[in-house]
């Protein structure tokens, strides 16, 4: 019988990585060696040995005033490298900068992980009121004009493993949270083209976004303008700002290899 790739984990490497994880998923920015070993379920001592590992690499330093720790500078690098070497950030990186400047609002390209949308790269607008740049973060799915401009163009198989619908988070009262709402809401998207976050995710911050395909004809990451809700007014969006998006994501699906099926 052929043996899973999971028999072949090496334990402290796994520790490790679920170490640097910790700090993906905590609100402060450094831990301590006692809260650490806390969250993993590891003996203190078994926690020092890994950070010091890590410490010596560059993953991760030590505040030498509090005597916590936090990523290092080679974390910051890796992160980095990841988005260099992305295809999708190659080739969408002059898309964007065109896209800011026809439109002055800011524009970025995100893909999804692990059931959350990862913003990867970002051309910033030139307004002194303007979103502040998410790229690296993760943000939820359902409530995303970027998630939902994906998940419209998925099947049901695809969204049900990505996605639970049963479970749908208010971050602000126009969140949709229903079950139902949201899934005729994602056939609306389907048809008009691309997605809209009418302050869903963030109170005065509306987003349009747009699907990018791949040579494969299945969603590879999508495109986004954002800004803040006085300058997103509905009949902007309708007018310039999902044509100029849609146009924008057209030409990144063409560097991918995408090619449009024609009609029957």
């Amino acid at each position: 019988m052929k043996r899973q790739k999971s028999d072949y984990t090496i334990q402290a490497v796994s520790h490790a990585l679920e170490l640097l994880e910790e700090f993906k998923s905590s609100a402060s920015d450094e831990l301590g060696v006692t809260e650490l070993a806390k969250r993993l379920k590891l003996h203190k001592n078994n926690v020092f040995r890994l950070l010091a590992t890590l410490e010596h690499h560059g993953y991760i330093e030590q505040n030498p005033v509090t005597g916590n720790y936090r990523l290092g500078i080679r974390a910051l690098e890796l992160g980095q490298t990841f988005i260099q070497q992305s295809g999708l950030v190659q080739s969408s990186r002059p898309v964007l900068e065109d896209l800011v400047r026809k439109t002055n609002e800011t524009a970025y390209v995100a893909i999804l992980r692990d059931g959350q949308m990862v913003y990867l790269d970002v051309v910033e607008s030139t307004h002194v009121i303007r979103v502040v740049p998410r790229v690296g973060l993760r943000l939820p799915v359902h409530c995303t004009a970027v998630g939902k401009a994906m998940l419209a163009h998925m099947s049901e198989d695809e969204i049900k493993r990505i996605f639970p619908l049963a479970s749908l988070t208010a971050y602000t009262a126009r969140t949709i949270i229903d079950r139902g709402e949201f899934v005729e809401h994602l056939n609306r998207v389907r048809s008009g083209g691309y997605a809209t976050d009418n302050e869903e995710y963030e109170e005065g911050v509306k987003c349009v976004a747009v699907p990018i395909f791949d040579h494969t004809r299945h969603p590879a990451g999508a495109i986004t303008l954002s800004g803040p809700s006085s300058r997103m007014g509905d009949e902007r969006i309708a007018r310039e700002l999902a044509p100029a998006v849609i146009d924008a994501a057209r030409q990144i699906s063409h560097r991918l290899g995408f090619e449009k099926q024609p009609a029957a």
